[in-house]
């Protein structure tokens, strides 16, 4: 099996002096973290920190991190920067994303409204994205780094199909899936966003844990896109504040073992930094937990070819801000662990 050594990271010269980067939703929880990750970051200056409303606000947890006021949002001064990073709801970004496109701005979009391609399962689940920006690109690292590095506009993945698609694309690539792709996640209450509800809180979540989203979930159909197979996905909310365990049941086609799993995800990965490959060593979320790697583990019953994987991340960064930092730095010509390795 592939392990990923790393080496010194090298910082290259970017291909813009100094990158100056906006954030327009810094108040929430991916942009918050994405505020954290980009104000030590060593090449990137933050141009402006805004949140998604008209009003003002300090953030208690950014303090000597971050200790100007979070701006309210301001289309203008967010065109004026190099890159914006858009950590607003789906409806606002719909908005505001192709307003930024036509004015030239290159975009890094964390929501979920441009990441489908197909019109009609964008207009299912993403009724506010009528159409894609010219130039539109899947913002998933490892699978779209050349891609990455020259667009004008990066949708990011949603966090539960970047375990998912991280751990299958390959697989199915190679053709090595047989039959039907069963997708049981886990996912931290920060999943849900910042906004309350009922289903988030403490008195619901502490203790329990539940099934949501069954077969109208939209992540469901991002997978589907990015593996080319239809799956069947169920969701779980579990009390814990961040990190997703996805566990992923297949069948390999007839001849095919643990080490041909092994030789397509170690050869698919031999320069990803931030995927590790744990064979049968399956990952837990406390290991991922507040970093950006992606673990994948996975064991496979050699009579009937039936196959366990394991995909673990931290839902809050490889999910969300970390996977954004490392689409930044392409972007912006630098080493992709840039502001990312602790």
């Amino acid at each position: 099996m592939h392990t990923y050594t790393l080496t010194s990271m090298t910082l290259r010269p970017p291909t813009i002096a100094s990158p100056r980067v906006a954030i327009a939703g810094a108040t929430g929880y991916a942009g918050q973290e994405l505020l954290r990750l980009l104000a030590g970051h060593p090449a990137i200056r933050v141009a402006a920190a805004m949140s998604s409303s008209a009003e003002a606000r300090r953030v208690p947890a950014l303090a000597r991190i971050w200790d100007d006021e979070i701006q309210p949002l301001d289309t203008a001064r967010l065109a004026d920067a190099d890159i914006v990073c858009l950590a607003l709801p789906e409806h606002a970004s719909a908005a505001l994303g192709p307003q930024l496109a036509r004015a030239g701005s290159r975009v890094v979009d964390l929501s979920g409204a441009f990441r489908l391609r197909d019109d009609d399962s964008r207009a299912m689940w993403y009724p506010d994205t009528p159409a894609l920006p010219e130039g539109t690109v899947y913002g998933l690292t490892e699978l779209h780094r050349d891609a990455i590095a020259s667009a004008a506009f990066v949708s990011n993945p949603g966090c539960y199909p970047t375990a998912a698609i991280l751990a299958l694309a390959p697989l199915a690539a190679a053709g090595l899936l047989d039959g039907d792709v069963i997708i049981d996640a886990k996912s931290g209450v920060s999943g849900a966003g910042k906004k309350p509800s009922e289903r988030t809180h403490f008195s619901e979540v502490h203790g329990s844990l539940s099934a949501y989203g069954v077969f109208n979930h939209r992540h469901a159909a991002e997978m589907e896109q990015g593996i080319g197979r239809s799956v069947t996905f169920v969701p779980h909310l579990v009390p814990l504040n961040r990190g997703i365990l996805e566990t992923i049941y297949v069948r390999l086609v007839p001849g095919a073992g643990s080490a041909d799993v092994a030789g397509v995800l170690g050869a698919a990965y031999a320069d990803a930094p931030f995927i590790r490959l744990r064979g049968d060593d399956l990952p837990d979320i406390k290991q991922v937990a507040y970093t950006n790697f992606c673990d994948i583990g996975w064991r496979v019953d050699a009579t009937t070819g039936r196959t366990v994987l394991v995909s673990c991340l931290d839902n809050l960064l490889k999910g969300a801000a970390g996977q954004a930092v490392q689409n930044l730095n392409l972007m912006c010509g630098l080493d992709e662990r840039a502001g990312l390795w602790r």
